[in-house]
C-alpha cells in the first residue's frame, strides 16, 4: 500500500501525522533538513485565541516604511531588487484593509479556538511534560498613549468577538508580576491565551509518531514530482523516486518553491524571526507582549525566552545581529531590574516563519488536484494553529466534514 507523504516536518507537518496515524494512515515524513532545529523548536510558543487580527492590518503599511529605517525594528522588509518580494508587497498592501480583515478575523478566530481545545485534549492524553501547557493568559503591555489606544481599541474588537480581555492598570500589572517592575502605562489581558515550550513538545510529538511507525526521511530534497492527470504519482527526490497515495505539503516557507512544481501559485515569504534564553532572573511569571516592540516574553520558571522581529526575508537564514540587539534592548526598557545578559550567536536561534501576502495560512486541497493537500502559511502562529490545521488536513484526507468551514484558508485563492 502507498503511503501518504508529508512534505514538511515543522510542527504542522507532526501534528497532520499525528491526526492521520490515529485513522490508520500509513504516514511518511519527508524534510530536507535533519529536523533537530526548526522554525517550530525556537519560537516563543504561545497559543493564541486573541490574535484575530491577520499580519497584513490597516496600518501596516505606514508602520512598515517607518520601521523601513531601523535595521532594529519590529517589522522590516529589506529593500532588494526581487520580482517574488515585489509581487508578494504587492498583495501585502491590496489585503491591508478592513474588508478584507472583517472576512479574516472569524476564520483566524476559529482555528485558534479549535488549536486550544485540541491542545487540552492532547494534554488529557499525554504526560503533562509532553506539553507543559501554561493556561495564564498573555499580557500586552504598553508604554505610550498611541500604543494604549490601540491595545484598548483591539481589547473592545476582541470582546466583540466573543473573546475575554482585560484592560489593566499598573497596579493591577503589578498584581500580576509581583517580582518585579513591569515599567508600563497599562496592559490588555487576555485570559483565554496560553503559552507552552515548543522544543518539548516538538521532540515529544516527533518521538512518539516515531513509535507509532511513522517514518522520517531526513535531509531529502525534493526535485518534481510524477503526475497523471488530477494525481501526483510519486515524488522525486535526491534519495529517489517515493510513489505515494497522497501528499500535503507542509514545507513552510519553502511551500511555494514545491507548488511551483506543479503548476499553481502559492505566494509565500519567509519572515526571519530571533529568540534567546535567559536566567529568569528575577523571576518573571507572566507571559506577555511588549508591544512598541513586538517582543515576546514567554517565561518557563528558572528560564525565559525573549523572541521577536518579522524580517522578510526570502529563505535567507543568517543572522543579523542588529536585529537581535533590538530584542535585547527592549527587555530592561520595560522590565529595568531583569538581569539581561547579551547572547552569544551561537545562542541565538533563528527560525523563517512563513507568510501569506493575507496573513491567512492555506489550508486545503491544491488547486487541480485530487491527492494534493496544502497546509501552511501560518506566519507567527504555526505553534498556536497547527493542531487544528493537521486536524482538518486529516480531515480532508478522510473525506470526512471539516470540524470548521475553511473557506478564508482557500489554496487557491491567488492561482
Amino acid at each position: 500500500m502507498k503511503p501518504t507523504l508529508i512534505i514538511g516536518g515543522g510542527i504542522v507537518g507532526l501534528f497532520s501525522a499525528y491526526f492521520l496515524q490515529k485513522e490508520g494512515v500509513e504516514v511518511t515524513i519527508i524534510d530536507k533538513t535533519d529536523l533537530l532545529d526548526n522554525c517550530s523548536t525556537g519560537n516563543a510558543g504561545m497559543i493564541v485565541p486573541s490574535h484575530i487580527i491577520p499580519l497584513a492590518a490597516p496600518g501596516m503599511i505606514t508602520k512598515g516604511i517607518s520601521w523601513m529605517f531601523s535595521s532594529k525594528s519590529p517589522f522590516y522588509i529589506h529593500p532588494r531588487l526581487d520580482l517574488k518580494l515585489a509581487k508578494w508587497c504587492y498583495l501585502f498592501f491590496k489585503a491591508a484593509n478592513e474588508t478584507q480583515v472583517k472576512k479574516a478575523i472569524p476564520f483566524l478566530k476559529n482555528l485558534s479556538l479549535l488549536s486550544k481545545v485540541l491542545y487540552q485534549e492532547f494534554r488529557q492524553e499525554h504526560p503533562e511534560s509532553a506539553i507543559a501547557l501554561v493556561e495564564k493568559g498573555l499580557m500586552m503591555a504598553y508604554q505610550t498613549e498611541s500604543m494604549e489606544k490601540e491595545e484598548v481599541e483591539f481589547a473592545l474588537l476582541a470582546r466583540k468577538y466573543g473573546l475575554e480581555a482585560e484592560i489593566l492598570s499598573p497596579e493591577d500589572i503589578r498584581s500580576v508580576e509581583p517580582n518585579l517592575e513591569l515599567k508600563a502605562r497599562g496592559a490588555v489581558l487576555f485570559p483565554g491565551d496560553a503559552h507552552l515550550d515548543p522544543g518539548a513538545l516538538y521532540s515529544f510529538l516527533k518521538s512518539y509518531l516515531e513509535e507509532k511507525g511513522v517514518k522520517f526521511l531526513t535531509k531529502t530534497q525534493v526535485l518534481g514530482f510524477e503526475k497523471s492527470g488530477s494525481k501526483v504519482d510519486a515524488v522525486l527526490t535526491d534519495q529517489g523516486k517515493f510513489e505515494v497515495a497522497k501528499i500535503l505539503f507542509c514545507g513552510g516557507s519553502w511551500s511555494g518553491e514545491l507548488a511551483k512544481m506543479l503548476g499553481f501559485t502559492l505566494p509565500m515569504m519567509g519572515g526571519k524571526g530571533y529568540s534567546f534564553i535567559q536566567k529568569n532572573t528575577p523571576e518573571i511569571k507572566q507571559a506577555t507582549i511588549l508591544t512598541e516592540q513586538k517582543v515576546a516574553v514567554s517565561p518557563y520558571g528558572e528560564t525565559i525566552r525573549f523572541g521577536g522581529t518579522m524580517e522578510i526575508a526570502g529563505t535567507n537564514q543568517s543572522i543579523n545581529m542588529n536585529r537581535v540587539r533590538g530584542i535585547f534592548e527592549s527587555i530592561n526598557r520595560y522590565y529595568p531590574e531583569f538581569q539581561a545578559k547579551f547572547p552569544e550567536e551561537n545562542q541565538i536561534w533563528k527560525g523563517l516563519r512563513p507568510c501569506s501576502p493575507d496573513g491567512l495560512p492555506y489550508i486545503g486541497f491544491a488547486p487541480g488536484y485530487s491527492n494534493v493537500l496544502v497546509g501552511s502559511g501560518h506566519s507567527m502562529m504555526g505553534i498556536s494553529l497547527a493542531p487544528a490545521t493537521g486536524k482538518i488536513l486529516a480531515e480532508l484526507h478522510q473525506q470526512k466534514e471539516t470540524s470548521m468551514e475553511i473557506q478564508g484558508f482557500e489554496v487557491g485563492r491567488y492561482s
